[in-house]
């Protein structure tokens, strides 16, 4: 059993930091309801294409749906309608935590605000992610993942350098603001579980993508704050060590990491180059990165007398860490990631096997499970319903005819 198998949760969010942290929940074993539009469902069923489809070739639902919702079920209520937020409020009755992502203060004219559910049940965990927080000027602004890439200054320090081909600042190639506000969601809701579990009570739980992404700065926001200069774009080089960044090679690419001076003098001798780590621009990190332009233009042409897969076989024989650059084929085709199991196969209503990103958290005792693969929108309202509920089909065929649910 998972180590949250004891654990309901009533999901209301939708699109990417919500379903992220909720699908970690679901992963360690809970309960995910997850609450949907009827007819519309969550937004990213129709992100595609590409899109999953049946035997006969029936489109179904986008891939990036499928990405962040397994191990949920789907019951499709429409929050609007009386009736419909009734049911919501039942079932926050029968919930340990409720996870909800709608503009602050949307859910108040439902009914289905912290204030109204804790009433009722008190030691409910309740989870709001907004772009900016239920504070501050931007409270009310709606905040997007590409908006706090640019405005948490991810977007200032990501992208080529200013006066060098392409110099522009650049978004990260997925959407990294959800998926750090999803991690700490995640970890945040496991927190107010554990008091939960020893004291009995619930808790508001606020997360703003504009306060993760600006944590998630890490090195780059203390080199502000400590050394009080402003981080710039460097392209694919690091900020406080050298060299550590791409070289172009005989035949494409390699990444060179090389972190502490000793790797730096092992690197200088599998390269054929000794003289470099003996020089003193260079003997230090500190020094390497005050002259990172002197050496790179150094090492530019070395690079180019060997492809990538000589320079890795080289350089991992002198244990100086490299690698290539993989196209996302080539990483699920990469033996580590078949030894860790990095993809599953999980059995889907629609499309038959499907497969999935595995989880990768490993835990000895408690590791993730594969209940479920991510749900037809509405696939489990009759179940929900009758089980957590204990609606008959009588009534839950008048919540249909009355297009609640």
């Amino acid at each position: 059993m998972g180590a949250l198998s004891h654990i309901r949760v009533l999901d209301l969010s939708r699109v990417l930091a919500g379903p992220w942290a909720t699908q970690i929940l679901g992963d360690l074993g809970a309960e995910i309801i997850k609450i949907e539009k009827p007819g519309e469902g969550d937004e990213t069923r129709h992100f595609g294409p590409p899109f999953i489809s049946d035997a006969a070739g029936n489109k179904g639902d986008a891939a990036y749906f499928l990405s962040a919702n397994r191990n949920k079920k789907s019951v499709t209520i429409d929050l609007a309608k009386p009736d419909g937020a009734a049911l919501v409020k039942r079932l926050a009755r029968r919930a340990h935590v409720v996870v909800e992502n709608f503009k602050t203060g949307t859910l108040a004219k439902y009914g289905l605000d912290y204030a109204s559910l804790a009433a009722e049940n008190p030691a409910l965990i309740y989870c709001s992610l907004t772009g900016f927080g239920h504070d501050g000027p931007y409270k009310d602004k709606a905040g997007y993942d590409y908006l706090v890439q640019g405005m948490a200054g991810l977007m200032s320090i990501t992208g080529q350098a200013d006066g060098t081909p392409g110099a522009e600042p650049m978004k990260v190639g997925v959407a990294v603001s959800d998926l750090f506000t999803g991690l700490y969601t995640a970890i945040a809701i496991q927190a107010a579980i554990i008091h939960q579990s020893r004291t009995g009570e619930g808790q508001q739980i606020d997360m703003a993508l504009f306060d993760c992404q600006t944590a998630a700065l890490a090195n780059q926001a203390m080199n502000y704050l400590a050394g009080s200069t402003v981080p710039r774009r460097l392209g694919n080089a690091h900020p406080n060590i050298v060299p550590y960044q791409v070289f172009a090679t005989a035949d494409g690419f390699l990444i060179l990491a090389v972190a502490n001076d000793g790797q730096f003098r092992r690197f200088a001798k599998a390269a054929g180059a000794p003289h470099l780590a003996e020089d003193p621009r260079f003997k230090t990190n500190a020094d390497r990165v005050g002259n990172r332009e002197a050496l790179v233009a150094q090492l530019k042409p070395l690079f180019t007398e060997h492809t990538t897969g000589s320079w890795i076989t080289i350089l991992e024989a002198a244990n100086v860490p490299c690698g290539p650059i993989n196209r996302i084929d080539q990483v699920f085709s990469d033996p580590q990631a078949s030894a860790r199991d990095l993809k599953i196969t999980v059995p889907h209503s629609m499309a038959g096997p499907l497969e999935l990103v595995a989880s990768p958290l490993r835990l000895e005792k408690t590791p993730p499970e594969y209940r479920l693969a991510p749900p037809l929108l509405g696939e489990h309202t009759s179940e929900i319903l009758k089980g957590a509920l204990g609606l008959d089909d009588s009534a839950i065929m008048t919540l249909k005819n009355a297009r609640v649910i």
